[in-house]
C-alpha cells in the first residue's frame, strides 16, 4: 500500500524525491522489508531501490538490518522528521561557521578592496536599480540598515510598520546600538500598536497619521546616511512576488530630495 498523492506531495516538502516517497510510504505499511519486495510494490526499478533505501537510511527514515537478504526497518514518521530536522540544524551550523570564517578572512579583505576600487570608476547615478519581490526588497533594506553609519530615516505605511518590525527590527536595533540615529515615520493605529511598541526600542517613531496640515502619504521610502535611498513602487496589497522598489546611491537624490521631504514630514508629526 502506498500513501495518497497528497501525502506524497507533503513528503516532497521535507526533502524526499519521488522514489524515496514511494518506498518510504510502502515501507511504513510493512515495517520491515527487502529492496526487492518494495520494488515490486512501488514499481521503482530494483536497481534503484537499493540506492533509494540507502538514501532513506542516511536521512533518518530507515535503518539497514544486517541480514541475508538485506532488510530495511522503517523509522516512525515523527521520529524521522526529528532526525531530518537535526541534520538540517547541523548542516546549517556548519555552513554558518564556514561563512563566518570566510567573512573574517584575508580573502574578504581582498574582495572589499576590489569593490572599493571599482566604486571609484562608477558614477553615482550608475549605482541604482530596481528590486522585484518582497524577498529581494527586504534583503536589500537589511543590507542598507547594516551598513548605516550615522542615520536611518524611514517613512512607511500602517502595514509597512508591522513588516518593518517583523523583518528588520534586529538590524535596526543593532544600528542603534552602534550609535546610528534611527527614525521611523508611520501611521500608528490599533492594528500595528504591538509592532510600534516593540520597534520603539530600536527607533524613534512619530505618528505620520497626525502630521500637522499634511495629507498622509501612502508611499514608503528610506534614506541612509544621506547617501542611499530606496523608494517603494507598489502598494501594500500586491502579492509578495509583485512587490517592487527602486534604489539609488546618488547622494544628490538622498540629500536634496528624499531627506528634505522626510524632515518636513518628521517635523510636522507628533510623537506617539
Amino acid at each position: 500500500m502506498v500513501a495518497s498523492q497528497e501525502t506524497l506531495d507533503k513528503l516532497e516538502d521535507v526533502g524526499l524525491n519521488m522514489y524515496e516517497r514511494k518506498i518510504y510510504s510502502a515501507l511504513l505499511g510493512r515495517g520491515v522489508s527487502t529492496a526487492g519486495e518494495l520494488s515490486e510494490m512501488t514499481n521503482v526499478p530494483r536497481s534503484r531501490a537499493y540506492d533509494v533505501l540507502e538514501s532513506l537510511a542516511d536521512k533518518g527514515f530507515a535503518v539497514i538490518k544486517s541480514s541475508k537478504p538485506m532488510e530495511y526497518v522503517v523509522i516512525p514518521p515523527k521520529q524521522a522528521i526529528e532526525n531530518i530536522k537535526k541534520q538540517h540544524r547541523q548542516d546549517l551550523e556548519e555552513q554558518l561557521e564556514k561563512l563566518d570564517g570566510f567573512k573574517d578572512s584575508d580573502a574578504v579583505e581582498e574582495l572589499e578592496s576590489l569593490y572599493d576600487q571599482g566604486l571609484e570608476l562608477v558614477e553615482p547615478e550608475e549605482m541604482s536599480g530596481s528590486l522585484k519581490g518582497s524577498h529581494q526588497v527586504n534583503q536589500h533594506l537589511g543590507t542598507m540598515f547594516q551598513e548605516a553609519s550615522s542615520d536611518v530615516k524611514i517613512a512607511t505605511s500602517e502595514q509597512g510598520l508591522a513588516d518593518l518590525h517583523e523583518n528588520h527590527s534586529e538590524f535596526l536595533q543593532e544600528a542603534q546600538d552602534n550609535g546610528v540615529d534611527v527614525k521611523v515615520l508611520a501611521p500608528v493605529t490599533d492594528n500595528n500598536s504591538e509592532a510600534h511598541e516593540e520597534l520603539s526600542e530600536a527607533a524613534e517613531i512619530r505618528n505620520l497619521a497626525d502630521a500637522d496640515g499634511i495629507e498622509t502619504p501612502k508611499g514608503e521610502f528610506a534614506v541612509i546616511d544621506g547617501e542611499t535611498s530606496t523608494l517603494s513602487l507598489t502598494p501594500d496589497d500586491v502579492h509578495s512576488t509583485q512587490e517592487a522598489a527602486f534604489w539609488t546611491e546618488s547622494d544628490h537624490v538622498a540629500r536634496n530630495t528624499m531627506e528634505p521631504y522626510f524632515d518636513t514630514l518628521w517635523n510636522s508629526s507628533p510623537q506617539v
